[in-house]
């Protein structure tokens, strides 16, 4: 049995993804690493950092972006598909940018890849999720922040990416043109994993938080609209009261150590008082969130009121 990582990436050290982090994160466990590499800015440094990893695991695969082509946020999609069918593994494991997974789960990972190799009935492993946000104490649970995505699939040529790259279905006779489609694709049939993926999207000095969500918004809409919002808005971004999150009281990845070192805006952040009133609320600010949460995290278990869910939970024997 052989398991592949696999990644995209774009400007990625420029936003301040910790991306060392998260390829060295399962390393341990692959026998290769692909990367699909998108023609980065010339002020990133996105593929020497990758090659200072100083792997012969890993494979980068040069890419060009067409957001015309691929719009609306497939363009993460289609690159994502690109690294998962260079894989030669016969588990993939898929990990964005900013997500990291803890040296604690590996063995278990291993251990349910071993065990479910050859039983057909499973397409992938579902994993648990952990989003940071501010800082590194400080994490979400709010109505909305997905608590659950697939990241582990079989190396099966009718799984793809989907959407704009949270999560893979399975669509016969793909032609990879929409990637957003929804007829004719089918949910993977998944097992549950006590893992968790340790997401680090939201965990950015303000500046560059800002300058992240921009470039996200440009993936997903075009750019004369994002330009214009973003002249409303501020260079910096704001959190929000950090005690409105939940405490982080845990361990973080052994290889996240040294990203974490370099924390050092904790004077942009502001532990209490009221929600902002001088700008939009964020999604989990709002007060119909607020309420939904209530409910979930006391008395469903967490579990979320209409949640999305794009698999099927596989009963075991």
């Amino acid at each position: 049995m052989m398991i592949s990582g696999f990644t995209m990436c774009k400007n990625v050290s420029k936003l301040y993804y910790p991306i060392k982090a998260s390829i060295e994160s399962i390393l341990p466990i692959v026998d290769e690493f692909v990367v699909a590499l998108g023609d980065c800015d010339d002020d990133d440094n996105t593929e020497e950092i990758i090659r200072s990893i100083n792997s012969d695991k890993i494979k980068i695969i040069p890419t060009k972006w067409d957001l015309e082509k691929y719009p609306n946020g497939t363009e993460n999609a289609h690159q994502t598909d690109i690294a998962k069918e260079a894989c030669t593994g016969d588990w993939l494991f898929y990990l964005q940018a900013d997500e990291v997974v803890h040296e604690d789960y590996l063995d278990h990972i291993v251990s349910a890849c071993r065990r479910y190799y050859k039983d057909y009935r499973v397409d992938g492993f579902l994993f648990k999720y952990k989003h940071f946000w501010g800082d590194y104490n400080h994490y979400q649970v709010a109505h909305g922040w997905y608590p659950k995505e697939i990241r582990i699939v079989r190396n099966d040529p009718s799984i793809h990416s989907w959407e704009s790259a949270q999560s893979f279905r399975r669509i016969p006779n793909f032609d990879y043109k929409n990637y957003r489609q929804q007829a004719g694709t089918h949910k993977l049939r998944v097992i549950p994993l006590e893992a968790e993926v340790y997401h680090y999207g939201w965990v950015r000095p303000p500046s560059f938080m800002q300058r992240k969500r921009k470039a996200l918004d440009t993936i997903h809409q075009d750019a004369d609209t994002v330009n214009q919002k973003f002249e409303l808005e501020p260079p910096v971004f704001d959190y929000g009261p950090m005690n409105k999150a939940v405490e982080f009281k845990g361990s973080h990845p052994s290889v996240m150590k040294e990203w974490i070192a370099q924390f050092d805006w904790a004077n942009q952040l502001r532990e209490s008082g009221p929600f902002p009133t001088d700008r939009e609320l964020h999604k989990h600010e709002r007060l119909k969130y607020r309420i939904l949460t209530f409910f979930e995290q006391r008395l469903l278990n967490g579990n979320h009121i209409g949640g999305f869910k794009n698999y099927i939970i596989v009963k075991d024997h």
